[in-house]
């Protein structure tokens, strides 16, 4: 068993943001979440993670409510990479990724042996050894977002949420990414712009408009000329690539508005 959203819904300064969502994760998959700007990804996030309450409907972790759960037994469950992290406090790359290992320990307890194993662990999956005594305030974007990457997997998490991990990243490092977090054993859910990479490294799709889902299944299945001009207002053409036949999407041109 894994998160599960049922008919959530979420409102924001009175407009809907979210509208009956449904979503039962493959365990130990992942689900890309796709949308244009403001369709609700990064909000059903953070009802998946519990940071938000739908005002309708349930997210569920093994089955019970999140809303019966401490932040803290959610936390040692569930990791979220969000887009943006910033912080005035003077920290090292390697403090940054320590921060994984708080759900994991008492209040005001040192690190353990095994908080230093996880930290290390991270940090050279990351390829972030050689940073670990760098400052955060010293790192790009994109230098960033691998250090949050890194701190999420000290967490040593079954779930893991990304909200738009590839932004600020070149496309080596997206590909990186991409192939790191989708090698881990975890139930993983990711919120992507970049249709192509979705259908290389999702197994599952799920395609937000204006906060109600209009498609959900396989990047083969999802991933069709007709969608992407329905929800995006782009022409496109969609042909497998590859052995596993794959979709991928050659983009031609806008569509005049709907």
């Amino acid at each position: 068993m894994t998160l599960r959203a049922e008919r959530i819904s979420r409102s924001a300064g009175g407009r809907l943001i979210l509208d009956g969502v449904d979503l039962a994760l493959r365990p130990r998959g992942t689900t890309g979440v796709l949308g244009p700007n403001g369709s609700g990804k990064s909000t059903l996030l953070r009802l998946l993670a519990g940071v938000l309450a739908p005002a309708c409907g349930v997210v569920t972790l093994d089955g019970r409510p999140l809303g019966e759960l401490s932040r803290r037994a959610i936390a040692r469950r569930v990791a979220v990479v969000e887009q943006q992290v910033d912080t005035q406090v003077e920290l090292t790359v390697a403090d940054v990724v320590r921060l994984g290992r708080v759900p994991h320990r008492r209040p005001w307890a040192p690190a353990s042996p095994a908080d230093e194993r996880a930290v290390r662990t991270a940090l050279e999956r990351c390829g972030l050894t050689d940073q670990a005594e760098r400052a955060w305030r010293t790192l790009s974007g994109g230098e960033r977002q691998r250090v949050q990457i890194a701190r999420a997997l000290a967490q040593q998490p079954r779930e893991l949420l990304l909200d738009e991990p590839t932004n600020h990243l070149d496309v080596q490092h997206q590909l990186d990414l991409l192939t790191l977090v989708t090698a881990l054993p975890v139930t993983t859910v990711v919120a992507l712009h970049d249709l192509n990479l979705a259908a290389m490294y999702c197994d599952d799709l799920l395609v937000l408009r204006q906060g109600r889902v209009v498609a959900h299944g396989t990047p083969g299945d999802v991933l069709t000329e007709e969608l992407i001009a329905d929800v995006y207002r782009v022409r496109a053409t969609v042909a497998p690539l590859g052995p596993d036949g794959r979709p991928h999407v050659r983009f031609l041109g806008t569509l005049p508005p709907g």
